[in-house]
């Protein structure tokens, strides 16, 4: 009698070799100056250049796909949802200012296929490359009966680096500060359990997250010392519950609604669903995936610059003392107007009107 086997359990080891076969060139092509080791080592080496730093800070993060995967599972696309895992990584430790150094995947699923695991694995190389820094290393695990055959999660670790005199933190952040946004490229990784209830599934729903991190560093390069004082990547919590993150106590930020239009596929999602604008802009991006806070004098400038990097920015709003505005910082601005068809939600520093 022939005694049962891995394989006979689900794991098919040949197969997770071959996948490793399929992304070795994916994974080689995101390789910068730095990187020690090659795909396959038990730990990912990196000699990181701190020449120029002065007091060098490691930054990490660390994020996965959400539900947008069983949109790309549903569609039978798989090459792009690896850009979207490293930009909500590489986005969040951006808002630090600290320039990405390299990244690590992590995949687990049913029953590993080597065509999808390196076209997911392919996704990543891609977003690794936007966002220059090196694919250092991953994990692939075949788990059987813990996923559905043809089921796959994702999730990804980043390490970034930045000098400690110039994080950006938001404690410089202060009244008349401008508010500049940075378009999203659409839905970017959030609110897809309620997208999905509400749009049949299209390559449309697939588009990349946006990756920042040249246009913003860039940016940082080129506008004087200190003129940007806080940072936000919008992700889940929409505008409110992330530029928050960014606005010091006693300080409100007044976004003006009418300083950019809604992209079609969230007034989509808006009229399917009946959701009010309370609901839309504490769910989605709403069109804008990245928000800095400048200096006001620098403002017009941050958007030319970014402009010119081909990113479509504008003036969001600005930075208010909370009491000038008549509200108790403790208690956070009003809720929004019933009476109006824009308004947004009531938040401890975030005013949308």
């Amino acid at each position: 009698m022939k005694g049962l086997t891995y394989k006979d359990a689900g794991v098919d080891i040949e197969e997770g070799n071959r996948a490793v076969q399929l992304m070795k060139d994916h994974v080689k092509s995101t390789h910068i100056p730095g990187v020690l080791t090659g795909l396959g080592d038990f730990a990912g080496l990196f000699e990181p250049d701190l020449s120029g730093y002065r007091r060098p800070v490691f930054v990490s993060g660390t994020d996965g796909v959400g539900t947008k995967l069983r949109v790309a599972f549903d569609l039978k696309r798989y090459d792009t949802v690896g850009i979207d895992l490293v930009a909500m990584s590489v986005n969040d430790i951006l808002t630090t200012g600290a320039r990405p150094l390299f990244f690590l995947d992590y995949i687990a699923g049913g029953k590993i296929e080597a065509e999808i695991v390196a076209d997911l694995v392919k996704g990543v190389a891609d977003g690794c490359r936007q966002a220059g820094c090196a694919l250092l290393g991953g994990e692939t695990a075949e788990m059987p009966g813990f996923y559905e055959a043809g089921d796959y999660d994702m999730a990804g670790f980043a390490l970034g680096l930045v000098d400690r005199d110039r994080i950006i933190d938001g404690s410089a952040v202060g009244p008349g500060d401008a508010l500049v946004a940075i378009a999203s490229s659409g839905l970017h990784s959030n609110g897809y359990s309620l997208a999905r209830r509400l749009l049949v599934p299209a390559e449309k729903l697939l588009e990349p997250t946006r990756i920042y991190v040249n246009s913003v560093l860039k940016t940082l390069e080129d506008l004087p010392d200190g003129a940007i004082h806080g940072m936000a990547h919008i992700t889940g919590g929409g505008i409110p519950e992330n530029l928050q993150r960014a606005i010091p106590d006693g300080l409100v930020a007044r976004v003006d609604r009418s300083s950019w239009q809604v992209p079609a596929i969230f007034e989509l999602c808006r009229e399917k669903g009946s959701i009010s604008w309370e609901e839309m802009f504490r769910t989605f991006n709403c069109g804008i995936g990245f928000v800095m806070v400048v200096d006001g004098g620098q403002a017009s400038k941050a958007v030319s610059l970014l402009g010119e990097l081909g990113e479509t920015a504008w003036v969001l709003g600005e930075v208010q003392e909370a009491d000038i505005l008549g509200l108790d910082p403790s208690e956070g601005p009003p809720g929004p107007d019933p009476s109006s068809s824009v308004s947004g939600p009531a938040s401890p520093k975030v005013i949308i009107e």
